[in-house]
């Protein structure tokens, strides 16, 4: 998974498309992510002791990795991997060949 969590990502599809959010948890085995304000679900909780007053809260939920683009000056950009034999891997800009941070 190129996308690793504290990266900018935009959504490409689904009822986020455009939004733009840091990335906050990868689940790689399931290639999921969950990105900040992005693909929020409403949640209907009831008091309890934790909770005084109840109410709805929202909740950030995963999205497929497949459906987000690594954001680089404003602007989404693919991603590729360079090897290299001395030291580790390093995600690179498949626009520009420059590595990413």
């Amino acid at each position: 998974m190129k996308i690793k969590k504290g990266d900018l990502v935009q959504v490409m599809t689904g009822k986020n498309r455009g939004k733009q959010g840091k990335v906050v948890k990868v689940m790689p085995e399931t290639n999921r992510l969950i990105v900040e304000g992005v693909n929020l679900l409403k949640k209907h909780e009831r008091p309890t002791a934790n909770n005084q007053q109840g109410g709805i809260t929202e909740k950030e939920h995963p999205i497929d990795a497949s459906n987000v683009m690594y954001v680089e000056n404003g602007k989404p950009i693919r991603l590729g991997k360079r090897v290299n034999s001395d030291g580790p891997n390093e995600r690179i800009s498949r626009k520009t060949g420059k590595a990413v941070a």
